[in-house]
């Protein structure tokens, strides 16, 4: 049975002091780096652009969520409520940042104007689900992961809920819809990705050509191909749906271990690299790849968002927002 439980607060957004953004020479083209920190102890974990142009991100370690203004450096964050520990953020049809968030066994919905704080809380036999990333679909569905072993929706208009168990047990970790409205979810633990049918809810897992390849998080390009990054096996890969055909790359370097992955408008491909400390831009149509290393160890950006013209990371380790501009700002 389907199961609602939600809890709205008003939580008091903290304003911080602005924070200093560096800019790093070019490294290739009209690429630019440029750092934002935030508060030392929050823990960043993943990070999406808004669409006025602010940018919203999850303090796994000090149960926020925050808010930074690129312009001036400035950030406000959310208390999301007693032990909190958010993971994912993305943005929905209503223009809120809808987070996952695993300290509480909840999806929270956090009012961009007045940062008022909703949450849907999981059934409790989804309990510790362990919640990862979500996305939404073209009907305004909200479907979301957890790494012990589920999936689910969110009907965000009326609160229903479905959780269900995933086919193969833990590992669900990054999900991502197509262009026409797919969704699929890589499973880390179980070195798989599955696509979701989305009238019944079941979940149909495809096995990439490389084993044991700790398939991590998703991206979906225009033509509706699926971008994965494979953590243990340091590959980036592609699977087409049309017609079946897989590829897979190998990063540079010594043992890379490929984090995430994101596909801009431009189709072109990006990944983190925690081994080699660096963001990677790989272009399909050359095969080639090119590195942004940070400026500081120990970075381990663990997603990447994007909007045209830039790509966004977070820091985990250095509590750092970090921006790669890939064109010249109009």
């Amino acid at each position: 049975m389907n199961r609602r439980q939600f809890l709205a607060s008003s939580a008091a957004a903290i304003l911080a002091t602005p924070a200093w953004s560096q800019t790093t020479p070019a490294e290739a083209g009209p690429f630019r780096t440029r750092y934002f920190n935030v508060d030392a102890g929050t823990g960043l974990h993943d990070v999406t652009p808004a669409p006025d142009g602010t940018i919203w991100f999850t303090g796994q370690r000090n149960g926020t969520l925050g808010r930074l203004d690129p312009h001036d450096g400035s950030f406000k964050l959310v208390g999301l409520g007693k032990g909190a520990a958010p993971h994912g953020v993305t943005i929905g049809p209503d223009g809120a940042p809808w987070v996952t968030e695993g300290g509480q066994n909840a999806i929270a919905r956090v009012d961009p104007g007045d940062h008022k704080v909703t949450l849907f809380r999981l059934p409790e036999k989804a309990g510790s689900a362990n919640l990862n990333t979500g996305v939404f679909d073209k009907s305004g569905t909200y479907w979301f992961t957890g790494q012990s072993g589920f999936y689910g929706r969110l009907d965000p208009k009326s609160g229903d809920m479905k959780v269900f168990e995933a086919p193969r047990g833990v590992g669900p970790y990054g999900i991502t819809v197509t262009p026409k409205g797919d969704i699929w979810y890589a499973s880390l633990a179980g070195s798989h990705i599955a696509r979701i049918d989305l009238a019944t809810g079941k979940a149909s897992v495809l096995q990439p050509p490389t084993p044991n390849q700790g398939a991590r998080r998703v991206w979906s390009d225009s033509k509706g191909r699926i971008w994965i990054s494979e953590w243990n096996s340091g590959n980036v890969s592609v699977h087409d749906p049309a017609d079946g055909s897989w590829k897979a790359w190998k990063l540079p370097g010594k043992s890379p271990h490929t984090y995430a992955v994101y596909v801009d408008d431009k189709d072109m491909v990006w990944l983190t690299d925690f081994s080699a400390n660096a963001i990677v831009r790989f272009d399909p149509a050359s095969e080639q790849f090119n590195a942004f290393p940070s400026d500081r160890a120990g970075a381990n950006v663990r997603q990447l968002d994007g909007r045209p013209g830039e790509v966004w990371g977070c820091e985990s380790g250095q509590d750092r927002l970090v921006l790669i501009q890939t064109a010249a700002p109009a």
